[in-house]
């Protein structure tokens, strides 16, 4: 109840680098990284990623023309999750 395991907070941790989280995710997360050294690494790990990385993915957006899937792809995978979640 008060307590999250290592996957559950590698999946706050992310999140939490893509936005914000609502306090009571903040605070098991936060609990969890006190006494998690593995999981406070991963942490470090994703924040290094993504401060060196950015800079590249600025430089580089515009040369890259982003891939777009046709109607018919987007069909079968919107299918294919639905069957998955059922």
């Amino acid at each position: 109840m008060f307590s999250i395991n290592c996957k559950q907070a590698a999946a706050l941790i992310s999140l939490r680098l893509e936005g914000e989280l609502p306090l009571r995710e903040r605070l098991l997360l936060g609990l969890h990284l006190c006494v998690c050294k593995l999981c406070r690494r991963f942490q470090r790990q994703l924040l290094f990623l993504r401060r060196v990385m950015r800079p590249y993915a600025r430089h580089h957006v515009n040369e890259v023309a982003a891939p777009s899937l046709s109607d018919e792809a987007r069909e079968r995978i919107r299918r294919a999750l639905e069957s998955t979640l059922k």
